[in-house]
């Protein structure tokens, strides 16, 4: 996510050094590679020239204190500016999904056809359930398209929230109404509508969201958009917003955009703030959106009070606490819980999902890791462990040439792999004794030494 950004700001760092006082002259040239940068991820050309022309105004003169390098001082200044950008200075009220309104309240999902509205309605039920404890209901609108309708039903029960069936030859108008009446008789929180999408913006769609939007009065409005549409995204985010009282962005696939523009230019073109993010194919893959914290993720910073919060939703707490009684009598870590900390990396949106939340400097600590390769192989390392019986699990010594064989067939993997999954296993364990033992500074030369994870290599 955003990898370039984070990669061109991480060298302007580097470039101005020794000098007691930001000025134009040792600010001009870093100033130029944000502006180069901010361009290079598509970040709207306005957008780029007030941001620059801002975080100029707010660091000439400004004293670079304490240890701190020139560099280091203009990205304090960059930082407070990138947050401002994305939505920080909003009044918090409108930053926060607004659900203030006698129930049901209803949550109006617009976008693009393509734009993944569809599975982040299924997404947003799914943190309305498990983390404001409501009940949700869940409809399309999406007359013109029953596989949409199929789509948003198999959603809402991987989502376990309730789905409304559309019936058919009905209008959008008097489909959502019936919804938002069952909602209000079966005391029903909140109710999300799925809108119909096309291509492109026409005037037919306008038409009809507009009649949803005067039928319904939603407490929220909210715009879907597609991370990796560039400067259309803005185009069409404007014309939506010309249309409609939007209240707040979602921005979708913004794991796959590694340049960044549309996070960066979506509120300053539109006015209105970011309100959650989308990563993955995953129902988990939705987050709050945090403009301060998207600010530190864009240089390098991370985001560990996300990674905390994956942390805490996705693993099972009862498990590693067993786990960490068990080392701490010193039991051995064997293949079984090897398998467990795999399982329980899948569960937090695998490695690729962890890496982007943490600082850049753990992450060069970590080997300099292809998160998408660790993926890879993770999943094949659980092929492996499971074509495994229970007791070669809990004694990996039984495990000679000719149990390897039958693991790789089972696994359908060459003997090779068996043999480092095994050999990555051995020096799991190793960092399961210096956590033991305790001291971060060993648990990352550990982490160094394997290459950063289980199953993966150091990029080359």
């Amino acid at each position: 996510m955003l990898d370039q950004l984070t990669d061109r700001f991480a060298r302007i760092v580097k470039q101005v050094r020794g000098q007691a006082r930001l000025t134009e002259a040792n600010t001009q040239e870093m100033l130029r590679e944000v502006r180069l940068a901010l361009l290079e991820a598509d970040v709207a050309l306005p957008v780029v020239r007030d941001f620059v022309n801002r975080v100029r105004e707010e660091s000439l003169g400004q004293e670079v204190v304490g240890s701190l390098t020139p560099g280091q001082a203009l990205v304090g200044v960059v930082h407070r500016e990138l947050g401002r950008l994305m939505g920080a200075g909003l009044p918090a009220r409108e930053r926060e999904l607004n659900l203030a309104v006698q129930p049901p309240a209803v949550i109006l999902m617009a976008g693009l056809q393509g734009a993944g509205k569809t599975t982040t309605t299924g997404k947003l039920g799914r943190w309305l359930r498990i983390d404001r404890r409501k009940k949700v209901l869940a409809v399309s609108a999406d007359v013109y398209r029953p596989a949409a309708i199929a789509q948003l039903e198999s959603v809402c029960q991987q989502a376990e929230i309730e789905f409304f069936p559309t019936p058919p030859d009905a209008r959008p108008v008097d489909i959502v109404q019936a919804a938002v009446a069952h909602a209000r008789r079966h005391l029903l929180d909140v109710v999300l509508v799925d809108t119909a999408g096309r291509t492109t913006v026409d005037e037919a769609m306008m038409e009809e969201i507009g009649q949803l939007h005067a039928a319904l009065k939603p407490i929220e409005t909210l715009f879907v958009v597609d991370a990796m549409l560039g400067q259309d995204a803005l185009n069409t985010a404007q014309a939506f917003g010309a249309r409609l009282p939007l209240t707040g962005i979602i921005i979708t696939k913004l794991d796959g955009d590694a340049r960044g523009g549309v996070a960066l230019s979506v509120t300053q073109v539109t006015g209105k703030p970011i309100k959650f993010a989308g990563t993955g194919e995953k129902l988990t893959g939705l987050e709050p959106f945090d403009a301060e914290r998207m600010a530190g993720r864009v240089l390098g910073m991370g985001d560990i009070v996300a990674l905390v919060e994956e942390v805490k939703n996705s693993v099972d707490v009862g498990a590693a606490e067993k786990l960490a009684k068990r080392m701490q009598s010193g039991a051995r870590f064997d293949l079984n819980d090897f398998r467990d900390q795999i399982s329980q990396m899948r569960r937090m949106g695998g490695l690729g999902g962890m890496m982007d939340k943490l600082p850049a400097q753990f992450s060069q600590a970590a080997g300099k890791v292809d998160p998408r390769d660790a993926d890879r192989q993770v999943r094949r390392m659980e092929g492996i462990l499971n074509s495994m019986t229970p007791g070669e699990r809990n004694k990996p010594e039984l495990l000679k040439a000719s149990r390897k064989r039958r693991i790789a067939s089972g696994a359908g993997v060459p003997v090779q792999d068996v043999n480092r999954m095994l050999a990555q296993f051995d020096q799991m364990s190793t960092l399961m004794k210096q956590m033991r033992k305790g001291g971060m500074g060993k648990m990352m030369r550990a982490l160094g030494s394997m290459g950063g994870v289980p199953g993966g290599g150091p990029r080359r």
